[in-house]
């Protein structure tokens, strides 16, 4: 992790919390800045790095918290210098909500699709305009270059990275230690809005529940809207101000990542796997898995057993 000057303390803390070093967890953390020793954050706090910039020359993924003021202050030059090494040389590369800007000094979100915090996302795109901005999203994985919106959304990106580097059931195990949903797509809007009453947002979280123990069954809009107590039509509309998605993409999407953890852990045929997540068929459950994962199931077990090997 790259501490800038201002660094915000929620985003420095999700990733160090995410990926800390405990047995579970296969990676290990450095915090590093532009040189040793105290860095100013935002919020009233301070960091102290033992490592300079020459940490990043020894790292795998390099990410970069948000930090105060982006729209007045420049990384300084060498900071610069050393994130175009570290590209150079096939670092990964992330940013949290305004540690994009840092991405984009060094002109590594040049000609890609990137985010930030809803709040800067128009200062992003007039400062840098070979940048293509996105506000509506959670976060933007653009291969070897990843960024993400606001603080939370910072933990939404930590979550992706581990589906992508170690499958479903490491995120989902570090998702249940954080406490937190554990996935949220990068398509998902960041500002939501939401009208519907804490009640309602209650009922409607036992029918996600619900439905998580339920995937194998035949699921319909009626039926889930009978299962929260409302009509169809004041239930797909709450859910969608709730969640970002209608309640059957939703639950298509639960059922993919049930299908990807049955991939992983287990020696289920194809046809199995999509009668117990209720796709009904292995043709229906690869016509889905390759809209939205963008590869069939065979190969993504393929990948996950030279990942266990």
């Amino acid at each position: 992790m790259l501490v800038l000057d201002g660094a915000k303390p929620l985003d420095v803390g999700i990733p160090a919390q995410v990926f800390s070093n405990r047995p579970s967890m296969p990676y290990e953390v450095r915090v590093c800045g532009a040189a040793p020793g105290l860095v100013r954050g935002g919020d009233g706090l301070a960091y102290h790095v033992a490592d300079g910039l020459e940490a990043l020359d020894r790292a795998q993924t390099v990410f970069v918290p948000g930090y105060r003021e982006p729209a007045t202050t420049e990384p300084l030059p060498a900071v610069v210098e050393a994130l175009q090494r570290a590209h150079q040389r096939g670092v990964r590369l992330a940013a949290i909500s305004t540690g994009a800007f840092a991405l984009a000094a060094a002109g590594l979100l040049d000609g890609r699709r990137a985010t930030t915090h809803w709040h800067y996302t128009r200062v992003l795109a007039e400062r840098y305009p070979e940048v293509t901005v996105d506000e509506n999203v959670l976060f933007v994985d653009a291969g070897d270059v990843l960024t993400s919106a606001g603080a939370a959304s910072g933990l939404d990106l930590c979550l992706h990275l581990l589906r992508r580097d170690h499958g479903v059931a490491v995120s989902s195990h570090a998702a249940r230690r954080l406490v937190t949903a554990p996935y949220r797509s990068g398509g998902q809007a960041q500002f939501v809005p939401r009208s519907v009453p804490e009640p309602a947002d209650e009922s409607f979280a036992e029918t996600r529940e619900w439905v998580l123990a339920h995937l194998a069954d035949p699921l319909t809009l009626d039926v889930l809207a009978r299962q929260a107590n409302v009509s169809s039509r004041t239930f797909s509309r709450r859910f969608v101000e709730n969640t970002g998605y209608t309640p059957m993409q939703w639950v298509l999407r639960v059922r993919i990542d049930a299908a990807r953890e049955l991939l992983e852990r287990s020696d289920l045929g194809v046809e199995q796997i999509a009668g117990r997540v209720g796709l009904g068929t292995g043709a229906n459950l690869r016509l889905h898995f390759q809209r939205i994962l963008g590869t069939s199931p065979s190969e993504y077990r393929d990948t996950f057993s030279q990942l266990r090997r």
